[in-house]
């Protein structure tokens, strides 16, 4: 299958999780013997048009990221691509637009990942991208519904979430110096203050803790845990490469997500698979409960009290390293889910 990636940045424009997600597709889909393009601004040296790195043909379609030309030179550059199908992201929009209009022209199919709205964009334009794909992937439920509310009917949009290597979770040592882990960047939507506050209520239980991660509110993070007299039980790690992060997740026992925003708790998932208990506050503007609404050992909770409550619950639980009612979030099976998806556009199905 010949597949077109739209997507006016790449990772090395820089790293989000909108990217990442992209082009850990784009990688799979060439690791699976698939002929992939991505349209692009030019990140790589020299005056050549094209760059081949991990199986990806990266095509320039501007020099620099400017979304206007990049939207005026598209089409063009999709013909001369001539991909069977276009998987474009939602963020700038004028891409996915744009997109749009040329597989109309060029007749093969347009697949928008929708990962986040972005406060930057134009309104009217998500609300274009949304009516004009003929199929949109999510990463989540909640996601699902805003996209619906831009106009994209109903059968169009597929949840499509985040993905974890199953194998390494398998495969990793076990670290145990931590009964419970907080992980995620520390930033203000993080709210780790709800993690310490219930943490705070068990003093007088045996415990430590791992907080995993770094940002701008990191520092308020470790006052507070000071000013609550829990310091000496709580560490703050710093932000750690997967690899090192995946074994104390194994280690672990209890996993808590608390955060007020978040499109996918990728982290969670990863402590999840690795057996933790995941403890979730409910957040209208995170997607994390989504991971263990209907999961017998995990729980929702709405304040700090409960989660220490669940805490002292999870304790009777018995300690897994992995949990393979998981594995439906492996790569693998995720991408399945993308191959799925794009076989019923090629055969016409809706």
């Amino acid at each position: 299958m010949r597949v077109a990636f739209v997507s006016l940045f790449t990772p090395h424009h820089g790293e989000t999780p909108a990217r990442t997600r992209t082009r850990r597709f784009a990688r799979l889909l060439a690791d699976r013997g698939h002929r992939v393009t991505w349209l692009c601004a030019q990140w790589w040296g020299g005056d050549h048009d094209a760059f081949e790195e991990d199986g990806i043909t990266y095509r320039r379609v501007t020099r620099e990221p400017a979304p206007a030309r990049f939207v005026a030179t598209l089409p063009s550059a999709l013909r001369r691509a001539s991909p069977e199908l276009v998987h474009a992201v939602n963020s700038p929009p004028g891409g996915a637009v744009a997109a749009e209009l040329a597989g109309r022209l060029l007749r093969v199919p347009v697949v928008v990942d929708w990962w986040d709205d972005r406060p930057t964009d134009a309104a009217g334009r998500y609300r274009l991208a949304a009516r004009g794909a003929d199929a949109v992937l999510t990463p989540a439920r909640t996601v699902r519904t805003r996209v619906w509310e831009h106009g994209a009917s109903d059968d169009a949009v597929t949840v499509v979430p985040e993905s974890v290597d199953f194998d390494a979770v398998r495969d990793a040592p076990v670290d145990d110096r931590f009964d419970l882990v907080y992980s995620r960047r520390i930033d203000r939507h993080a709210n780790v203050e709800t993690f310490l506050l219930g943490l705070a209520e068990l003093r007088g239980r045996d415990w430590n803790a791992a907080v995993i991660g770094d940002g701008p509110e990191r520092a308020a993070a470790e006052r507070t845990a000071s000013d609550l007299r829990i310091d000496d039980r709580v560490t703050f790690l710093g932000d750690l490469p997967v690899a090192e992060r995946i074994p104390l997740f194994r280690g672990a026992h209890v996993a808590a997500w608390t955060a007020t925003r978040e499109t996918f708790a990728v982290d969670l998932l990863r402590a999840l698979a690795c057996g933790c208990v995941g403890l979730v506050e409910y957040q209208a503007g995170s997607s994390a409960h989504e991971l263990v609404e209907g999961r017998e050992r995990s729980s929702l909770v709405t304040s700090p009290a409960e989660l220490a409550a669940e805490i002292t619950d999870a304790s009777a639980l018995d300690h897994r390293t992995v949990d393979e009612t998981y594995a439906e979030y492996d790569h693998g099976a995720v991408l399945e889910t993308v191959l799925e998806r794009y076989r019923s556009l090629l055969n016409g199905e809706s």
